[in-house]
């Protein structure tokens, strides 16, 4: 849930163009996304740890040292945080020292043992001023280093891991040891990245982009020491061990709002090209879908009688309208699960079940449990994902990258979309794999597809239409979302955009719910965003969904209609129409989409919030 950056470098390297400093705070501007209650950095100078830290954003850190400055250094980490243990204070903050103030620590996760760690502690003689686990363990780690670690940082960083529970990955600094940072991975990203002269570690690759683009995965409980010259690897018991290098395609521009005014804005705009890149490459010489890392026996896959998608909030969306397209397409019933309740209700998966899970961190931890989970109980798995070199991926059977490149602000928009066109590919491969799909067919779908990116572009071009809307109800305090069929889950993701960052009270509702009890919340005013299914070839759901509309507005309700172009039977009970292109209904979810996400990125933008870091979430949530 943390940022968090590491680096050494060699004055050859450094001198002249950047120092730790600048290399850490770069990368925490980067990462702030991943946690902003509170920033600090460690630095290893002049025979000393030098350490600064504050509450709030990462500009309240940069003030501190503006007015008490840093020496200059080669070694350093530095932590955004997302509080869990210990509400966010400059007490709670990170780097929490231990060993007199010789060793700094920063962490990412929750240690679940800390209680029983900290009352050891005590009885030694530690003294703690924070409510953090994180101050636990850089006492225990300061406390083996001058025992069982005997001086050595990556032995007492082995020992230390040893007893830990939970999830975390730490990195760790230390006066003796200038030139050296080490740090241990258990259920927590870290990724390292190599450099000529100068090494770093980071959350992800945003954390060094700036530098390298030469990058290794590091697997589950590995401790890495990195100098300027070089790396080395062991497993917790300090058994030698590798990581996957790999190279990373995008760069640090892509990271940048391009000139946008936020960077949720830029990647409602970037839809076209997520899409597009998520499709590339799908298709080999002889015209047949193939997929990223398929590391599952086509004969296994033929043999599968049940799909379970794994994932939470607007991946779990996705997964929503996979079901619809892949149950359609393939004949075999799918299952939308939120992972987080997936493995604590015994559910019944097997060597027949395919479990896919969507994650666009790829580290979410909730989702990785329950993957670890169903691996337990014999099932195939399948991660989609946006980050190349994540934890789930890696330990999934197969791996299908959505190539949306990096998303910055919390609220998913591209990455929906991504993963709702990666949805489709193996719903697509998979019908073509067991014979539920003709040649043709898949063709003319994927042709389909291939038109998506500019029908978005042209719902772009008229975002005006709907940011104007947005303006008009900047004083609105609920706003409810309904839609049949795969509109459905297009409602649901309507209004939690709406609730992640104008924090508004916002429901979506399968509009056949309506007269089940939500019609009770419409009153005189109240504002219904209505996903109307396209009059061509299922008329039965459109003429139903247009009485809905017809039904809320009897009761007062503003009705705000998404429908498809040429459906004039919407007009006369709408008192606002947004058409989007002409698609196929399956795919409509990737068009209806956009004007929603627009919608709540205004709204949010008028009301004077900060669109990219909504209160009290995170981008990537690593903990439980």
């Amino acid at each position: 849930m943390c940022g968090i950056v590491g680096y050494v470098g060699s004055p050859q390297k450094t001198s002249g163009t950047h120092g730790a400093q600048d290399v850490v705070l770069e990368g925490l501007r980067r990462l702030e996304y991943r946690g902003y209650d509170s920033a600090g950095i460690a630095l290893v100078a002049q025979d000393a740890v030098h350490m600064r830290k504050k509450s709030g954003k990462l500009s309240n850190l940069i003030a501190e040292i503006e007015d008490a400055p840093l020496p200059a250094s080669l070694t350093g980490i530095g932590h955004t945080r997302w509080a869990t243990h210990g509400g966010p204070t400059d007490v709670n903050a990170h780097p929490h020292l231990a060993d007199n103030g010789h060793l700094a620590l920063i962490h990412n996760g929750i240690i679940e043992n800390f209680s029983e760690l900290k009352a050891a502690l005590v009885k030694e003689g530690v003294h703690f001023t924070s409510q953090t686990d994180t101050e636990v363990a850089a006492a225990l780690l300061g406390s083996i280093y001058r025992g069982a670690g005997a001086g050595d940082l990556t032995r007492s960083m082995q020992l230390t891991a040893q007893r830990l529970e939970g999830a975390f990955t730490l990195l760790a600094v230390h006066r003796d040891h200038p030139g050296v940072v080490v740090a241990a991975r258990r259920n927590s990203p870290l990724v390292l990245g190599l450099g000529d002269g100068e090494n770093f570690l980071g959350s992800d690759v945003s954390g060094f982009i700036d530098f390298t683009r030469r990058a290794v995965e590091l697997g589950q409980d590995q401790i890495v020491t990195i100098t300027p010259e070089a790396h080395s690897i062991t497993d917790f018991n300090g058994n030698p061990a590798e990581g996957k290098e790999f190279h990373v395609d995008w760069d640090a521009a892509s990271a940048e709002k391009g000139g946008y005014p936020s960077f949720m804005e830029k990647e409602i705009n970037d839809q076209p090209a997520a899409v597009a890149d998520t499709l590339l490459g799908r298709v080999d010489a002889f015209s047949r879908l193939t997929l990223d890392e398929m590391r599952i026996d086509p004969e296994a896959l033929k043999k599968v009688t049940k799909i379970v998608v794994l994932a939470c909030g607007t991946s779990a969306y996705a997964g929503s309208v996979a079901k619809y397209a892949i149950e359609n397409w393939c004949r075999i019933p799918v299952e939308v699960e939120l992972s987080h309740e997936f493995r604590y209700r015994d559910p019944i998966v097997d060597a027949n079940t395919l479990v896919v899970s969507i994650s666009q961190s790829g580290e979410t931890m909730d989702t990785l449990m329950a993957v670890r989970y169903a691996k337990e109980q014999g099932a195939l798995t399948l991660s989609i994902c946006n980050t190349n070199g994540s934890t789930i991926p890696r330990e999934s059977d197969a791996v299908l990258y959505t190539h949306a490149g990096p998303e910055i602000a919390v609220a998913s928009t591209k990455a929906f979309l991504a993963q709702i066109t990666a949805t489709y590919l193996l719903g697509l491969y998979l019908g073509q794999l067991r014979g539920n799909l003709f040649t043709g067919q898949i063709k003319d779908i994927l042709a389909d597809l291939g038109k998506i990116p500019s029908k978005i572009q042209s719902i772009l071009d008229r975002a005006e239409e709907i940011k104007e809307l947005a303006r008009s109800m900047s004083d609105a305090s609920s706003v409810l979302f309904l839609g049949r069929h795969v509109g459905y889950p297009v409602a649901m993701e309507g209004a939690l955009k709406l609730k992640e960052i104008a924090y508004i009270h916002a429901e979506g509702f399968a509009a056949g719910e309506l007269k089940h009890g939500p019609i009770a919340l419409i009153d005189e005013g109240q504002p219904v965003f209505v996903v109307v299914p396209s009059p061509r070839g299922r008329d039965s759901l459109h003429s139903k969904v247009v009485s809905n509309i017809q039904e809320v507005r009897a009761r007062g309700a503003k009705t705000l209609v998404i429908a498809e172009a040429g459906d004039q039977a919407v007009a006369e009970f709408a008192e606002f129409v947004f058409y989007v292109p002409e698609t196929p209904t399956l795919l409509m979810p990737l068009l209806s989409t956009v004007p929603l996400q627009l919608f709540a990125c205004e709204l949010a933008t008028v009301k004077g919030l900060d669109v990219d870091q909504p209160r009290n979430l995170a981008k990537s949530v690593t903990v439980e």
